[in-house]
């Protein structure tokens, strides 16, 4: 919260002094000054920890993206967008180290706030859609998966996808699972009456 009120008294301060300077006559520095009130402007709307831990995740290194994402220590007092891209990152760069259902409800609320790129939101119903199938929730696995390959327009995971899928007919279901003892106990029972 004190970073954000930081940002933003530094762009209100910025653009009176940019204003005051094209009032004075001084339009060169007035221009320049255009420029340092927009770059202030921009860290209003982007949070430069989350930044840099999307790009330590795609350099594969997850400690330095732990790292810059602990910066953050009130995620709530994010703008809305970026609130759903910390949730994001966090679950993805510490999927090794909690357990699935927290690494599920992270991704869940990235989703529910709102996700932009279609690719993000494709990956985070992947990552459900494996922990459903793990936690034995086969049909809400499927629907994911199908959400996922809709929203994968460029077909870059389609591969994964392909092979969850796979995966998917080799387990069996909880449901499955208790039918077949319950399918158990009667053939037992019919034996002992005969």
């Amino acid at each position: 919260m004190l970073g954000l009120i930081i940002k933003l008294a530094l762009t209100l301060g910025s653009l009176a002094f940019t204003v005051y300077l094209f009032g004075d006559g001084s339009w060169v520095w007035g221009i320049f000054m255009v420029l340092v009130t927009a770059f202030f402007g921009l860290f209003i709307f982007r949070n430069q920890n989350i930044i840099m831990a999307a790009l330590n995740l795609r350099q594969q290194n997850i400690e330095k993206a732990q790292k810059n994402l602990s910066r953050i220590r009130q995620p709530q007092f994010l703008v809305k967008g970026q609130r759903a891209y910390y949730y994001y990152l966090m679950a993805l760069a510490s999927q090794q180290d909690i357990k699935m259902s927290q690494t599920e409800s992270l991704f869940r609320k990235a989703l529910s706030i709102g996700l932009k790129k279609e690719h993000d939101q494709a990956m985070a119903k992947i990552n459900i859609a494996a922990v459903c199938m793990q936690t034995g929730r086969r049909k809400e696995a499927e629907t994911l998966l199908n959400d996922a390959k809709k929203l994968d327009k460029k077909g870059l995971m389609s591969e994964y996808i392909k092979s969850l899928k796979k995966q998917m007919g080799r387990t069996t279901s909880a449901n499955q699972l208790r039918m077949a003892q319950m399918n158990k106990g009667k053939k037992v029972a019919s034996k002992k009456m005969r």
